[in-house]
């Protein structure tokens, strides 16, 4: 016992050790307070490290362009000062959300020939870079576009020369940041490149309407998408409440059909009198708490609120673009408390093609209160009918959690037939049990043997596949405060396993996916089958009954303070979830850690090789919160009345599942099937075996074994045989 002490309070110290080492692995630029003149001020370079990616300036001009960038100046030979490039951040350009649904904010230098000079990550909210990744990792893996064209075909991973494309060394671990970042950093440099005329857009030809001119009502526009309903709600800007923080319509005036129908025909042909070939009119109108028009309009100023998107380039509206709409005509339309027609002045907008409008809204942050400005898009199309010709050829650009699957098709088949077997296995446990023995059981040690295998070699190092508590710490947040599909789907692996554990706990309990597929569960029980093959079998204890009933609730304390902690804040409760030796493992490497950090996984595995999971019975917080829904399973395992009183199953249960009633808890169960083994084995049950003996010594036959786990009554046989031997009626006897 004094040993056992021991060795539990080096445990503790271990992962203090780890805890304390994870402190200056933690990227630095982690959740960085940004100021508002580096995000939103004219001078970007007084606040932002501009001559890091950009070293051969001098000076830097204020921002410029929409989107926004700084000019690069040096004073060249003649002593005079010209431009050598541009500097320009991410979020000015494009608001790509990466893994933490929070975009990567990103400086990027591009001199005059359209060459990345630096690029230089300012922000980032990335879990699994604070829960183990370097900042070097990921400044390793952003120096890769130094010296690369902004307009080349960047791609993770492999390039190909057929295609054009140039492939980089992605972060193992951490793929959708990596790919979400490459898009934040390609699309940038090019948008603002074809905005300073490096690079050359498409020629888009004007568009030419249809002379269709209906007479539509508000819902008709609705269904065809010539209007476009554009609604947020209170939560989705980090408020209190269901209500709407602001409910808005908007559209294209400029085709006949849409403009007559909304604003009436003498209204409509005094606006297209007013406007030049290249003006567009759009109209939006509003209910809600918030205003579209900007709380800090001033006349002469910027609506600042509400912007027109379309490719690279954004649109804004002042003072001047601005006519009042005081009414819409088609029937059926809502009232409204704002509106407005805005005017788009500009040869590069083109309304043939899809656009976005923008509506640009402080959004403050569930955990700390602080508030940062966030874009909402709602896309615009004009419906086909109305463009000669239909609608132009587009290839949108594919989701990011699509491509992802794309590229791993056939990791993720070979994946789902894993569990696919593991779930067929363990459907067919009352064949296999039966067809086994306590002491030889190949139909059940060797395929759990081979999915231990499988678990550790391919779940958990190549696919890295491991699920963890930080993810049920994700998703409860995304339950509480927003939730996206497209955030869990970013990892197909991690998406499709825990869809299998949620099914198998509620039909099983825990134990088909912590005893049988779990990769670091698996790790520790091939250590344990690993020191039985070397000879240490009579070493191998499990601890007492009573210590271990009182150390199994170590695991749930740690699961509740993870979950308190992560509503106060989610970094500290990524810091403590390193109690999870899971990412050391399997995605980070222990080769990428400090020494804290292997020696609380090696003192795991060693007590593994000695003791069946030590791990996942008293300190594994995921498999306390698989426990908790898994105590409402459909089906668990059987049990007889003699079980009550029985000790023989309880002897030889590695989990210490199995109380001095005979009960078992399926909330520590890992399914090994060892006692259900036990259940149908005359010569091991020891009601099945009384039985059998008094059997034998009356010369009765063995009889099968029913579901009920005992022998089927000799009667029973007897008056089977019987009524099978006697003639039915209507037959001569």
């Amino acid at each position: 016992m004094r040993a056992l002490a021991l060795y539990l309070r080096l445990f503790a110290w271990l992962f203090l050790a780890s805890l304390l080492a994870a402190g200056p692995a933690r990227a630095s630029v982690y959740s960085a307070e940004l100021s508002q003149q580096l995000l939103h001020g004219p001078d970007l370079c007084a606040e932002a490290p501009c001559r890091d990616v950009m070293p051969q300036a001098s000076k830097f001009s204020l921002r410029k362009g929409r989107p926004s960038y700084v000019e690069a100046l040096a004073v060249g030979p003649d002593k005079a000062e010209k431009v050598v490039g541009y500097v320009f951040l991410s979020t000015d350009v494009v608001d790509i959300p990466a893994y933490s649904d929070k975009p990567i904010v990103t400086l990027i230098g591009m001199d005059t020939h359209g060459i990345i000079t630096g690029v230089r990550v300012l922000k980032h909210s990335e879990p699994i870079l604070l829960a183990g990744i370097a900042e070097s990792t990921l400044l390793k893996f952003i120096g890769q576009y130094t010296g690369k064209s902004g307009d080349a075909k960047l791609e993770i991973g492999h390039g190909d020369e057929a295609s054009g494309t140039v492939g980089l060394d992605a972060i193992s671990g951490a793929t959708v940041t990596v790919i979400a970042e490459n898009q934040v950093i390609s699309r940038s440099a090019y948008d603002i490149g074809r905005q300073v005329g490096i690079f050359k857009g498409e020629v888009r030809p004007a568009p030419r309407y249809t002379p269709l001119n209906e007479r539509l009502s508000w819902q008709q526009l609705l269904d065809e998408g010539s209007v476009v309903h554009f609604p947020l709600q209170r939560k989705e800007v980090g408020l209190a409440g269901d209500a709407a923080y602001i409910d808005m319509y908007f559209g294209h005036l400029n085709v006949p059909s849409v403009g007559i129908s909304l604003l009436g025909e003498p209204v409509y042909k005094r606006l297209m009198a007013d406007l030049k070939p290249d003006e567009q009119a759009i109209f939006i109108i509003a209910n809600g708490e918030a205003s579209f028009k900007g709380s800090g309009f001033v006349r002469g100023g910027i609506y600042d609120r509400i912007q027109v998107r379309q490719d690279p380039q954004s649109f804004t509206f002042r003072d001047t673009d601005y006519l009042n709409l005081y009414g819409v005509q088609a029937p059926g339309a809502p009232a409204f408390t704002e509106s407005a027609v805005f005017i788009v002045r500009s040869a590069n907008f083109n309304p043939a093609w899809p656009w976005q409008l923008t509506f640009l809204a402080n959004k403050a942050d569930p955990q700390s209160g602080a508030k940062t400005f966030v874009h909402f898009n709602a896309p615009y199309w004009l419906p086909a009918r109305y463009l000669e010709g239909g609608r132009p050829h587009i290839v949108q650009p594919e989701a990011t959690w699509r491509a992802i699957w794309k590229s791993k098709i056939v990791q993720i088949v070979l994946f789902l037939l894993t569990l696919a077997f593991t779930a067929l296995m363990y459907s067919q446990r009352d064949k296999l049990v039966r067809a086994s023995k306590r002491k030889h059981k190949p139909w059940i040690s060797r395929p759990r043997h081979m999915l231990w295998l499988v678990s550790v070699a391919f779940l958990g190092f190549y696919l890295k596949a491991q699920p963890s508590i930080t993810q049920v710490l994700t998703w409860f947040h995304s339950l509480i405060h927003q939730w996206k599909w497209e955030l869990f789907l970013s990892d197909p692996f991690i998406f499709l396993f825990w869809w299998f554990i949620i099914v198998s706990v509620l039909v099983w309990g825990r134990g088909v996916f912590c005893g049988w597929l779990c990769p670091f569960g698996s790790l520790q029980q091939l250590a344990l089958s690993l020191g039985k093959a070397a000879g240490l079998a009579r070493f191998q204890k499990l601890l007492p009954k009573p210590l271990h009933d009182k150390l199994k609730w170590i695991k749930y304390a740690i699961f509740v303070i993870l979950l308190l902690v992560s509503f106060y804040s989610m970094e500290m409760a990524e810091r403590l979830a390193e109690v999870e030796p899971f990412k050391t493992t399997f995605i980070v490497g222990v080769w990428n850690r400090s020494w804290p950090f292997w020696v609380f996984i090696g003192a795991i595995l060693g007590w593994s090789f000695l003791s069946e999971r030590p791990y996942c019975k008293y300190l594994c917080p995921l498999g306390a919160g698989l426990a908790i829904p898994g105590k409402f399973r459909l089906f668990g395992l059987k049990r007889k009345a003699e079980c009550q009183t029985c000790h023989a199953c309880a002897a030889g249960c590695g989990s210490h599942a199995i109380d001095s009633a005979g009960r078992i808890d399926q909330m520590e169960c890992m399914l090994c099937l060892d006692c259900m083994i036990l259940y149908y084995d005359d010569h091991a049950c020891p009601p099945l075996v009384k039985e059998r003996k008094v059997r034998e010594k009356n010369g009765d036959a063995l009889t099968p074994i029913n579901a009920g786990g005992y022998f089927i009554s000799l009667d029973s046989v007897r008056g089977a045989l019987k009524a099978k031997a006697a003639p039915s009626a209507g037959e001569p006897p």
